[in-house]
C-alpha cells in the first residue's frame, strides 16, 4: 500500500527534461523538471521526482539532455511565399518587390499556391521549433484551413490594399472577405484573425479609418508593415506632410492592437509613443539586413517598455523560417546598434520570440510561456550535440549556439507534431516533390 493518502493524479502526458525554460518568471532555468499536460493544457511544472510521484500518465517523454521551452512564435510571416524562396535576391526592397515579386505573384497566386506554400512552411516551422505564426498574405481563408488541418496555431491576417489582386478587386470586397474570415474562425482554439493593411504607402486614409473602426468593434489586431525604410518616411512626408507613425496616430491606429512590423526608422519620441500606447513591435533583423532596409532599435524599444516580438518575414526575403537563427541575429545586431554589449541579452531575446510574440498576437494568456493553465505548445531542444558542449549556460546556448536541427520534439495544444525529428501526420517526401513542381512552374513563368 502507498504511504500517501492521495492516489496519483491522472494526466495525459508527462514531459521530463534536463532543463525547463519557462520564460515566465524571467531568465529562470529549472533543472531536472517535468511538465504535466492534461488535454491541451499545462497542469503542473515540478521536479521530475515529484512529478513521477504525483502523476500517472499513459505517456512519459524523457529528454534528460534537452531544454524544454515554449514554442517559438514567428510574429511576422508571409508563409505561402516559401514557394518563392530564392526567386529574387540581393536587391533593394522596392526593386525586389515591384519588379520581381509582384509580377511572379500575379502569375501564380491562387488557392493552390497559397495552400501548398503554407503546407511547406508549416513543415519547416515545426522542424525549427516554431508553433505559432502571424500570417500576412492573400487567401486568408485557404491559409486558415491549412493551419487548422495540421493543428498549427496561427493569427491569419486579412489583407487590405489599395489595388485589385487575385484575392479581391475593390475596397468593399477586401473588407467583406475580412469580415467573413473573422466570422468563420472567431471561436476556433487555434486560429485567430487580424486585419493586415499592407503598408502606409499602399493603404489610403479612408481604408485605414475603416480598419480602425472595425478593429475596435471586433477586437481584432492590426498587422502592418511600417517605418520599414528611409524612403518610406521621405515619401510619406511628401505625400501626407507627416511621418507614417504620425499619420497612423492621426487615424487612431496607434494603440495596443497595433502589430508594427520592421520599424527601422524611429525617433526617440516615436519609441516613447509606442510604449505609451501599448504598440507591439516585430523585429525582423535578417530580412531587414538582407534588403538593407535599416536597423530596428530593438534595445531602445525594449528598454522603453515596448512589447518586442521577433519574426522572420517571408521566405522570399529572408530566405528561411529559422527562428533560432533570427534570435541569434536579433541579439547580436541589437548590441551593435545600441553600441552596448549588454543589449538584448539571451533571456530577453528568448522572451521576445515566445511571450513577446504571443502578446503581440493577442495570444499572451494562452501561449508563450510554460505556466499552469496555458496551452501546451512546447519544444524540446537537444543540447547534447558537440556544437552545444560544454553546457555552461542554457539560455546563452539556446540563443548563441543552438541550431534548429537540434529541435527534437514539438507539441501544439498537447498534441505531438514532431517526435525525435520526425514530422507527425505530414508527408515530407510529398511536400518536397510538390515544392519542386512549383519551381518548374515558376521557372516557365519567368522564362
Amino acid at each position: 500500500m502507498s504511504d500517501s493518502p492521495h492516489l496519483p493524479e491522472a494526466c495525459d502526458l508527462l514531459i521530463e527534461a534536463g532543463y525547463v525554460v519557462p520564460i515566465e518568471p524571467h531568465a529562470v532555468v529549472l533543472e531536472d523538471h517535468a511538465v504535466a499536460i492534461r488535454g491541451s493544457e499545462i497542469v503542473a511544472i515540478l521536479p521530475r521526482v515529484e512529478a513521477r510521484a504525483r502523476f500517472r500518465a499513459p505517456q512519459v517523454v524523457s529528454r534528460p539532455e534537452a531544454a524544454l521551452m515554449p514554442g517559438l512564435v514567428n510574429a511576422h510571416t508571409h508563409n505561402p511565399m516559401t514557394l518563392l524562396r530564392g526567386v529574387a535576391d540581393d536587391l533593394p526592397l522596392m526593386t525586389w518587390l515591384q519588379q520581381h515579386i509582384w509580377p511572379v505573384e500575379a502569375a501564380v497566386i491562387g488557392p493552390e499556391f497559397v495552400a501548398d506554400g503554407t503546407t511547406l512552411a508549416i513543415a519547416e516551422m515545426l522542424r525549427g521549433g516554431t508553433t505559432c505564426a502571424n500570417e500576412n498574405y492573400f487567401f486568408g481563408d485557404v491559409q486558415a484551413a491549412v493551419y487548422k488541418k495540421h493543428g498549427f496555431r496561427a493569427l491569419v491576417g486579412a489583407v487590405i490594399i489599395d489595388f485589385p489582386t487575385a484575392w479581391a478587386k475593390t475596397d468593399d470586397e477586401y473588407f467583406a472577405k475580412a469580415g467573413e474570415l473573422h466570422d468563420q474562425w472567431r471561436t476556433d482554439p487555434l486560429i485567430g484573425t487580424a486585419f493586415a493593411p499592407h503598408a502606409p504607402y499602399t493603404v489610403n486614409d479612408a481604408n485605414f479609418e475603416r480598419v480602425r473602426m472595425l478593429s475596435d468593434q471586433l477586437d481584432m489586431q492590426v498587422h502592418l508593415h511600417t517605418h520599414e525604410t528611409a524612403q518610406e518616411i521621405t515619401d510619406s512626408i511628401k505625400l501626407h506632410g507627416q511621418r507614417p507613425l504620425a499619420r497612423l496616430d492621426r487615424l487612431g491606429l496607434v494603440n495596443d492592437r497595433l502589430i508594427a512590423v520592421h520599424m527601422t526608422q524611429l525617433t526617440e519620441a516615436e519609441i516613447h509613443l509606442c510604449a505609451e500606447r501599448g504598440v507591439s513591435v516585430v523585429h525582423c533583423p535578417e530580412s531587414n539586413l538582407k534588403l538593407a532596409s535599416g536597423f530596428c532599435p530593438a534595445c531602445a524599444l525594449q528598454r522603453a517598455g515596448v512589447n518586442l516580438a521577433i519574426g522572420t518575414d517571408g521566405c522570399a526575403s529572408n530566405n528561411d523560417l529559422d527562428m533560432f537563427s533570427e534570435n541569434r541575429t536579433a541579439a547580436i545586431l541589437a548590441k551593435a546598434v545600441a553600441d552596448d554589449a549588454t543589449a538584448l541579452d539571451a533571456a530577453t531575446t528568448l522572451r521576445a520570440s515566445t511571450l513577446g510574440g504571443a502578446r503581440a498576437l493577442g495570444f499572451g494568456e494562452r501561449i508563450g510561456s510554460i505556466e499552469v493553465g496555458k496551452q501546451a505548445d512546447l519544444v524540446c531542444v537537444d543540447l547534447s550535440a558537440l556544437e552545444t558542449q560544454p553546457l555552461h549556460n542554457v539560455l546563452s546556448q539556446l540563443v548563441y549556439a543552438t541550431g534548429r536541427q537540434q529541435v527534437s520534439d514539438v507539441w501544439i495544444a498537447g498534441k505531438p507534431k514532431l517526435v525525435q525529428r520526425e514530422l507527425v501526420g505530414m508527408d515530407l517526401p510529398g511536400i518536397i516533390a510538390n515544392a519542386r513542381q512549383w519551381r518548374e512552374r515558376i521557372r516557365h513563368i519567368r522564362a
